[in-house]
């Protein structure tokens, strides 16, 4: 743990605090209605922490324990390389940059709510593909690992297909647009980024 704490202060406290503030919202609900994002209120000028708030809560538990995976599994390492203030820009940049698309496509949606850290850690994921794009990921059920440039780019194509044609109450916005703010933060932030990428690939 304290090696964790050495190289990812960051990582480790929104770990912790994301785990912590999910777990007391599933004991009280009443949390849910002060920490969701609702697009409509924020377009109207109210409740604009809620950009961030959300993405500290989860549905239940099963929402909870991919997000933490994804996190637990890519968060650490990407703080790592980037340092600890460039990590916390692009995981609290990306969860607000994920989020703004929904709150203008939903602004007149009053019904409409979002919440958990899923535009924050498409962000970090994203710009850890930067950095190492033949790394394998693993996705359940399936025994292969899949490149992580390859996995990207699926991905974002599901996100759009499943933003169009889902009705799984799931934000896939957000993930998409999270992803693509974990990439352009990095390339603004990190000189040399985009020719690491391009050399890890071809060579």
């Amino acid at each position: 743990m304290n090696a964790y704490l050495q190289i990812a202060p960051v990582a480790c406290f929104v770990f912790a605090l994301t785990i912590i503030t999910s777990l007391y919202a599933f004991s009280n609900t009443n949390v849910y209605g002060k920490f969701m994002l609702h697009p409509y209120s924020v377009a109207k000028g109210a409740k604009p922490w809620t950009l961030i708030t959300s993405g500290l809560i989860h549905a239940d538990w099963g929402h909870l324990f991919f997000n933490m995976m994804t996190f637990f599994f890519f968060a650490f390492r990407l703080e790592a390389q980037v340092g600890s203030l460039r990590f916390a820009i692009i995981y609290f940049a990306g969860m607000v940059l994920a989020d703004i698309p929904s709150v203008v496509k939903h602004k007149d949606h009053f019904w409409y709510n979002s919440l958990g850290a899923s535009g924050a850690i498409s962000a970090v994921l994203f710009s850890y593909i930067l950095f190492d794009p033949l790394s394998k990921l693993y996705i359940m059920f399936i025994p292969i690992g899949i490149p992580a440039v390859l996995f990207g780019g699926i991905y974002l194509v599901y996100c759009v297909y499943m933003s169009k044609n889902s009705r799984d109450n799931i934000n896939h916005d957000a993930h998409f647009f999270g992803a693509l703010a974990g990439l352009i933060l990095t390339v603004l932030m990190v000189p040399g980024i985009i020719n690491h990428f391009l050399n890890t690939l071809f060579g």
